[in-house]
């Protein structure tokens, strides 16, 4: 029984210096900012509101919109499908708030993915499809590890850019860190695409559960819109409403949909960042 117990305590100590080196190199990660000529800028997806970008979001993209004006890499990979009973994907939320900004669609490439790996993955997939791998990887500090894992294991040569205006700063990105810290570790052990595949069954059972509780009820009243929580920030209510649908446009990984009744409208333009782009 002694030796049992020391053996469980040396599998404790070297799981708690395990997670503790992880936790320090996430942190490290988040203050690396690599911009350098690239081929390509991902950006993450992050949570949208009916077309409209999250603030998270928003910082994003002003982040790569500025490294696309520097002249940094030619294209934009803007990545994120949308949650049940959303009417937008995040990558259509994102290509509008491009477009409104003068980023020509030629300049745009549209994927999904419902998390950080399936963005990465259908990212990859475009971007090989160009012959493209060499990227910046566009996305809160706290995530850029993770990130940078993933776009290895999927065959991106990716380089860090963390977003300077992302609206999660301080005590109030301690837990994105935590969770970062424990996705990492795992992902380590296991593989990505493992936790990947993991999350999704989770994801899926949710909806499934919530689906059978709710029966015939519009999802649309649930608290969480656009983004997905286990790939990004994580999402806020869901503003309903009134701002002009995002330019329709063929998207990778996604089938085509065509422009709504009376003709595309006009992109959104989110000013609630304007200092973003400087």
């Amino acid at each position: 029984m002694k030796a049992a117990g020391k053996v469980l305590l040396a599998v404790v100590a070297i799981g708690i210096v395990y997670l503790g080196v992880t936790a320090v190199q996430v942190w490290l990660t988040s203050r690396h900012d690599d911009p350098r000529h690239a081929q390509a800028i991902v950006v993450m997806g992050a949570a949208q509101y009916d077309g409209r970008p999250s603030p998270d979001l928003a910082a994003r993209l002003a982040q790569a919109y500025r490294l696309w004006a520097a002249g940094y890499a030619p294209l934009v990979v803007v990545t994120g499908y949308k949650e049940p009973g959303d009417r937008y994907t995040e990558a259509q939320a994102g290509a509008a708030w491009l477009g409104a900004r003068g980023v020509p669609e030629a300049d745009e490439i549209e994927v999904g993915g419902s998390d950080s790996w399936s963005n990465l993955a259908d990212a990859a997939s475009a971007l090989h499809d160009r012959g493209l791998d060499e990227v910046l990887v566009v996305t809160d500090g706290f995530h850029e590890d993770r990130s940078l894992a993933i776009a290895t294991d999927v065959g991106l040569v990716a380089s860090p850019v963390p977003a300077t205006a992302s609206p999660i700063t301080g005590w109030s990105a301690l837990p994105y860190f935590v969770k970062e810290t424990v996705g990492v570790a795992l992902g380590r052990i296991i593989g990505f695409r493992s936790l990947h595949a993991l999350g999704s069954a989770r994801r899926t059972r949710w909806w499934k559960g919530r689906r059978g509780a709710a029966g015939s009820a519009n999802l649309d009243g649930r608290p969480f819109g656009g983004g997905v929580i286990g790939n990004t920030a994580g999402s806020g209510p869901v503003i309903g409403g009134s701002s002009p649908p995002p330019r329709a446009r063929h998207r990778v990984g996604a089938p085509f949909r065509a422009a709504p009744p009376g003709g595309a409208a006009a992109p959104f333009v989110d000013d609630a960042v304007p200092s973003a782009i400087g």
